[in-house]
């Protein structure tokens, strides 16, 4: 399903899964008790507000390194996360939990855990921007997330939804991309490391879909961390000269501040084109749409010469074929596959443990 988008961060076309369906949207009811699933080794300071405060000390001494998306050159502070549980389907239940690691930046993840399951597996999503966190309030959404089994994680990247505030409205995803990226990529192995925490999930066997930019964020993650075990990526943007100046996404009244040589310079650290060849993921998926065109022609088929040998590739020539592919917005069924299949234990690898303080 395809949106003409307007917003005050810009305009272009872009790629929704076929997720709103407002007949059958319904809101979620959250639980009143704010639960603590922490250890001592995420610290013991709630997270702060969505505002950011200059006086909040608690980050003091993060630093963040935007060229690399492994955490190894960056420290960030995690503190004690908030839960809010609803445990009103019969089915599943839902935790929307606020997780932070750096100032002024608290993030709202959903768990969604199947009821009568062990330790199950779970699958990180990770959709486009300007994606919001929606529909991980669909009820359909939710059932198709969990079905067979598996846990769903979803949030979405810096400087998007409920992530963007106290900045200029000049500032946004692509004015800041190597920040946006970087960041994200980031959080996605804080996230790891706070599910490791909980200890009721099975990290052994561990998937992450991506669509979009979220898609590029999950190569440079995979690239990052070994946790991720099995990686589904849908239409990466990418080839930054290229997408930058051809892609339809991009406001024509700031495409030439982007193609100046520093902005390039800073995207080129985090380019998915030279990342998909260091991604860990014990199984890999990268999916096209040929029809979509907020990632040029140039830009595809770059990006598709760059996959590594052994990864599954799939391409949906037109909507009806793409929607087929995509019942109720996912399409799981591949990677739930293939980590089944994963042997235990999962190993050592390069797997970033909880930071302690």
């Amino acid at each position: 399903m395809f949106f003409k988008a307007t917003s005050r961060f810009g305009k272009g076309n872009f790629n929704l899964l076929p997720y709103f369906s407002v007949r059958i949207v319904r809101a979620l009811v959250l639980g009143i008790a704010f639960l603590s699933l922490a250890q001592n080794s995420l610290a013991q300071l709630q997270a702060s507000t969505p505002l950011a405060d200059q006086a909040d000390q608690r980050f003091k001494g993060v630093t963040e390194d935007w060229t690399n998306p492994a955490l190894s050159s960056s420290h960030l502070q995690p503190v004690q996360p908030l839960v809010l549980v609803d445990d009103s389907h019969p089915e599943y239940t839902v935790n929307l939990i606020r997780l932070q690691w750096r100032w002024g930046d608290p993030i709202d993840v959903y768990l969604i855990m199947p009821t009568g399951v062990k330790n199950p597996p779970v699958i990180i999503n990770l959709y486009g921007y300007p994606t919001d966190t929606d529909p991980y309030k669909n009820e359909i959404f939710q059932k198709a997330l969990i079905r067979d089994g598996f846990a769903a994680v979803g949030f979405v990247s810096a400087l998007t939804g409920q992530r963007y505030h106290d900045r200029p409205m000049k500032e946004w995803f692509l004015s800041d991309l190597q920040e946006c990226l970087g960041t994200t990529a980031h959080d996605i192995q804080m996230v790891l490391n706070y599910l490791t925490v909980r200890g009721d999930l099975d990290m052994n066997r561990v998937g992450m879909f991506g669509q979009g930019s979220g898609a590029s964020i999950a190569i440079l993650a995979s690239a990052a961390d070994s946790r991720i075990r099995a990686l589904d990526v849908l239409d990466p943007w990418g080839d930054w000269p290229t997408w930058i100046a051809t892609s339809p996404f991009v406001p024509e009244d700031e495409r030439a501040d982007y193609m100046k040589p520093e902005f390039l310079k800073k995207a080129a650290t985090l380019e998915p084109v030279e990342w998909l060849s260091k991604v860990q993921a014990k199984k890999f998926r990268f999916q096209q749409n040929l029809f979509e065109t907020d990632t040029p022609r140039a830009a595809k088929e770059k990006l598709r010469a760059a996959v590594p040998a052994g990864a599954v590739f799939a391409s949906y020539k037109t909507v009806p074929e793409f929607n087929a592919a995509f019942p109720n917005s996912t399409n799981l069924d591949w990677m739930k596959h293939e980590l089944r299949l994963l042997p235990e234990p999962m190993g050592t690898g390069s797997a970033v443990v909880p930071q302690k303080h």
